[in-house]
């Protein structure tokens, strides 16, 4: 039995350079705020507004460092209340992929792709990997204790040097587990 804890993951974007400038200012750098569990990434003090055919969420947290991509991941209920139809994908599969207006205190950035709604992974090490026996990319399943308990389908497998281990998932999927941060959760094969 091999168990991570989780990591409810709330709306977030990453930005681009190009963007970061934009919505900051030409010599702007992102401020860490707390580091993450991921190695290198980490919650940033800026905030930008999302705004959808529907309505606006405000102050979301941006991550960093910069991607090449500006991407925004939402819960499927912070999708409907923007009137966006985000589908499920993997971090950085942005093709066909709607997108939304960025407020920031310097400028507005209108993207026409880049909202998703994150498919659940699980992070490891290569070394955790081996430990667990399961490797990259494969879909696994991952079973929450409690009273809410329940076991969640379709997990993808994210190992590399990159990773630590943790169980992410949105607060939509947290919720629904009556989860919390750091609850250990058991890799099914």
């Amino acid at each position: 039995m091999y168990k991570v804890p989780s990591g409810i993951s709330n709306k977030h974007l990453h930005v681009s350079e190009r963007d970061l400038k934009i919505l900051f200012g030409e010599n702007h750098e992102l401020t860490c705020k707390k580091m993450l569990k991921q190695p290198g990434q980490f919650a940033c003090e800026e905030t930008v507004d999302l705004a959808g055919p529907k309505g606006t969420l405000k102050r979301v947290r941006v991550l960093g460092p910069v991607r090449p991509e500006t991407q925004v991941e939402l819960s499927l209920t912070d999708a409907r209340a923007l009137g966006i139809t985000a589908p499920v994908r993997e971090s950085g599969k942005l093709e066909g992929t709607p997108g939304l207006t960025l407020i920031g205190p310097e400028g507005t950035v209108e993207l026409d792709h880049g909202v998703i709604i994150a498919l659940r992974h699980v992070h490891l090490s290569d070394e955790e990997a081996a430990e667990a026996g399961v490797s990259d990319k494969q879909m696994i399943r991952v079973k929450v204790e409690g009273e809410r308990g329940l076991v969640f389908d379709n997990v993808l497998v994210r190992a590399g040097k990159a990773h630590s281990a943790e169980f992410h998932l949105d607060t939509d999927e947290g919720n629904a587990a009556g989860l919390d941060n750091g609850v250990m959760c058991e890799l099914l094969p």
